[in-house]
């Protein structure tokens, strides 16, 4: 998964976190470096939580599909899929895929956690 899909499966996975924090609640916090790999391990650990991963990560694609159409309903079904989706991770993931929406993707910190994730889907199967 290249770096663009990869925050938008991040994206579409936050998308109920960030609603949540439009309603009042407060956003999560800005993912580190430790943050990053503790979600690895913890996906990388749990086939279940793998399986999940990878299919974000293929809705991702849809989703990036659906945006360039401009798809909205499309771009819904896919959140209430990869929301289910998240579920099954754990609240960690939804945690830190809701903080991924304050991360700079160009940033130091930004390019260190993007290449964690990256390494995570080479275990995602083609």
């Amino acid at each position: 998964m290249n770096l663009k899909l990869i925050i938008a499966a991040a994206a579409l996975a936050a998308m109920p976190a960030v609603a949540h924090a439009q309603a009042g609640a407060p956003a999560g916090p800005k993912p580190t470096k430790a943050d990053a790999q503790k979600i690895v391990q913890v996906i990388k650990g749990d086939k279940a939580k793998l399986d999940a991963y990878c299919a974000i990560g293929k809705l991702g694609d849809q989703a990036a599909e659906a945006e360039q159409k401009k798809d909205q309903k499309k771009m819904e079904g896919l959140q209430k899929q990869a929301d289910a989706l998240a579920q099954k991770i754990g609240p960690e993931y939804v945690k830190f895929t809701a903080g991924m929406e304050a991360l700079d993707p160009d940033s130091k910190d930004g390019k260190e956690i993007i290449a964690i994730l990256e390494a995570l889907d080479k275990s995602c199967p083609k």
